[in-house]
């Protein structure tokens, strides 16, 4: 901490040198003001689920391993409903706008919800693995840009993308915040079986909104469907990559290692979709309807209500004008816009309340 001098002169010189270090760094980031301060009565973190596995040659020798990792905040004065952020690359798309501004985490912290940020077994902070890993440099910060739905092509930017397309400190940002990600059907039931844990145990609150991007998404519907309680109130799924359908649907797995689905499950077991309060799946701007993963998501939004469930499908860009919108639409320019969408989701769904 850098103690301010008693005098106003000196005091002034002081901060005017502190904003020239932080400047280059700054210079991109949007400045903003709060309407109200974050007031937390707590935060921490914790590990839960995984396994204990002795050492193949000494079984005095152990190693906890394929847990999640929860980090969580608690408002003063929290609501009921809890926001659980699962990230499918890291948790730094949810702290901060593309820009450096407010992320959706301290957005929802100031609107009195607790947020819980979730990295699942082998991902950021739950990296121990029970079985032998392996990083392969993967050279696709030119696939991000298209993945992300920036642009056609590298550095072709749509013309009303939100994102601040002159600054490269900001796409340096966007492209560097990452974190190894396992691909495979395989480690996505290794992690839904840790979060199904986790949204059981209570410990996550008994209302929980899972806000989820890409391939996230999957992660999250699987986990209500191993999940054996009802504390899960709510999916929100942004540019969800994987969908999980009732094997009786006449839809076929994914080819090979199936990574982003479709993963099939028995019938009366996807019915727990169905009786998840309420679900939505959200969809970028400039996203053309033959999308796979679009229609997908309207698929098993049908199949869901079909079973008498409460599942739509929105284009932030067609059907609520926010034109430009990413792939990541949490952490876009006009993401307060986007807050005012969740805002109504969990007022409509009774989501809102306090304790």
């Amino acid at each position: 901490m850098v103690a301010i001098p008693k005098s106003p002169a000196l005091a002034a010189l002081l901060l005017t040198a502190l904003a020239s270090q932080t400047g280059a760094e700054g210079a991109d980031a949007a400045r903003w003001t709060p309407k109200k301060p974050i007031m937390l009565r707590q935060s921490g973190g914790f590990t839960i689920g995984g396994k204990v596995v002795p050492h193949p040659l000494n079984p005095n020798m152990t190693l906890s391993c394929d847990h999640g990792y929860v980090e969580y905040f608690t408002p003063w004065r929290p609501r009921r409903t809890s926001i659980v952020m699962w990230h499918s690359s890291s948790t730094q798309t949810f702290q901060n706008r593309w820009d450096g501004g407010e992320g959706f985490k301290d957005k929802f912290l100031r609107r009195e919800y607790p947020v819980y940020l979730w990295d699942g077994p082998r991902v950021g902070r739950a990296n121990w693995a029970c079985n032998a890993t392996y990083y392969v440099p993967d050279y696709r910060d030119q696939g991000n840009f298209v993945a992300w739905n920036f642009g056609p092509a590298f550095k072709e930017w749509w013309p009303d993308v939100q994102f601040p397309t002159e600054s490269e400190y900001a796409w340096q940002q966007a492209t560097s915040s990452r974190y190894v990600e396992y691909d495979s059907e395989a480690s996505v039931n290794l992690e839904t079986d840790a979060a199904a844990i986790a949204a059981d145990s209570g410990k996550l609150g008994k209302s929980i909104v899972y806000l989820t991007n890409s391939a996230s998404g999957l992660r999250a519907q699987l986990t209500a469907v191993k999940s054996n309680t009802t504390n899960i109130k709510g999916i929100v799924c942004y540019e969800s990559y994987g969908y999980v359908f009732p094997d009786n649907a006449g839809i076929a797995p994914g080819a090979g290692l199936n990574p982003f689905g479709p993963i099939l499950v028995p019938v009366e077991e996807f019915k727990k979709l169905a009786k998840v309060p309420a679900i939505q799946f959200l969809w970028g701007d400039h996203r053309d309807d033959s999308f796979v993963f679009l229609n997908q998501s309207r698929q098993a939004a049908a199949l869901i209500n079909q079973y008498g469930g409460n599942a739509e499908v929105i284009m932030l860009g067609r059907d609520k004008g926010l034109k430009g919108t990413t792939h990541i639409a949490f952490a876009d320019l006009h993401n307060e816009k986007v807050a005012h969408l969740l805002d109504e989701f969990l007022s409509e769904n009774k989501l809102d309340r306090y304790h």
